[in-house]
């Protein structure tokens, strides 16, 4: 770990994590084509450094680089070496607060995926863990980085009565759960909060901070973090015109145990799908439903009634859904084994079934 102001480390500090992505990348030509350039080039140390002198008096930071990645490349490696420094966080005293800067591209599923190991934590901790990024390389000009991450710390160390503890984002001056992130655009610098509902960073809305409040009342209970190397094995299939019974069944011969349907509409999903989703809930396989247009929730029974192996998607975009059917398949796992019989539709149904904020 190393420490941006020589602190100790037992000293109380703000603890920046750094992930790699966009923010951390360097364009060969930033004035002529900015957008062309490699992530995670830069340390998470020299980032702190560049906004050290804006940052409010007496905050202190330390900063620790977990990985320095494209998080197009975001592995279930790094989620979990990631949620496992956040827990240890949140558990130690001398640390206040602790920002993730992160890839925008992968940024839904680590938010929805923080909040489901350690948002209870967060909240009972009353600590703010603040997820970062940037929608332009570190050194093109007007870069968003800097600025994002300026809120993110200022957010982290304000008093906890301003917002309670627990698990969001900042981007472009504006905050929200980060488990509402949804990148919806591919170059815009609020995007992936953009469609989200969220608050000035500056004056939280009391609206907001009301439905954050309901949500986190509703959440119970952190599922466990899978060891590494024993994560779900869950992929995305994408309902489309010409869809056929191919696309599904070459995974029945595998050892894949979920799957997410992003289907059109409603969440439907073509009929040549139908015979061998059918033997994939035969065969164990855990099956959620999602809506691939991006926004909207999906129901279940509608369009049609849902087979007792495959459960609706509520909110959760079908990155989001795939990151959830994940941990509940490794949680009903875990239950199993302690001898409480609940079921992954079970633990779903905890993240899923949120009071939705609009």
């Amino acid at each position: 770990m190393s420490s941006i102001t020589n602190i100790p480390e037992n000293s109380p500090h703000i603890l920046v994590l750094g992930m790699g992505g966009t923010i951390a990348g360097l364009a060969l030509n930033p004035e002529g084509s900015p957008l062309q350039y490699q992530a995670g080039q830069v340390g998470v140390e020299a980032l702190v450094g560049h906004i050290q002198s804006a940052v409010p008096e007496g905050v202190k930071l330390v900063s620790h680089q977990l990985a320095n990645i494209n998080s197009r490349n975001l592995t279930d490696a790094h989620l979990n070496a990631l949620g496992i420094a956040v827990r240890e966080a949140l558990l130690d005293a001398a640390v206040k607060g602790v920002v993730v800067t992160h890839g925008t591209d992968t940024i839904e599923e680590t938010g929805l995926f923080l909040q489901a190991t350690c948002g209870k934590l967060a909240l009972t901790q009353s600590k703010r863990v603040i997820l970062t990024g940037a929608m332009l390389p570190s050194n093109a000009p007007g870069a968003d980085g800097p600025s994002n991450l300026l809120d993110a710390l200022r957010w982290a160390s304000t008093a906890i009565d301003n917002c309670p503890g627990g698990i969001y984002a900042v981007m472009d001056g504006r905050g929200c759960m980060a488990m509402d992130l949804a990148k919806r655009h591919a170059t815009a610098l609020n995007a992936p909060l953009q469609n989200s509902p969220s608050s000035s960073v500056g004056l939280i809305n009391p609206s907001w901070l009301s439905c954050v409040k309901a949500v986190q009342a509703a959440w119970n209970e952190d599922l466990p973090i899978p060891r590494e190397g024993e994560w779900p094995w869950v992929e995305i299939l994408t309902s489309h015109a010409g869809a056929r019974a191919e696309t599904v069944a070459q995974w029945l011969k595998s050892d894949i145990q979920g799957l997410v349907l992003a289907g059109s509409g409603l969440g439907g999903f073509h009929d040549a799908w139908v015979e061998p989703l059918d033997k994939a809930m035969a065969q164990g396989i855990a099956l959620v439903r999602t809506t691939r247009t991006g926004a909207g929730s999906t129901w279940p029974n509608i369009p049609e009634a849902d087979a007792p192996g495959c459960r609706a998607s509520g909110s959760l975009t079908a990155p989001r859904a795939r990151i959830a059917l994940q941990l509940a398949l490794n949680a009903a796992k875990q239950a199993n084994l302690a001898g409480k019989p609940l079921t992954w539709q079970d633990f779903f149904a905890r993240i899923a079934d949120l009071p939705e904020i609009r």
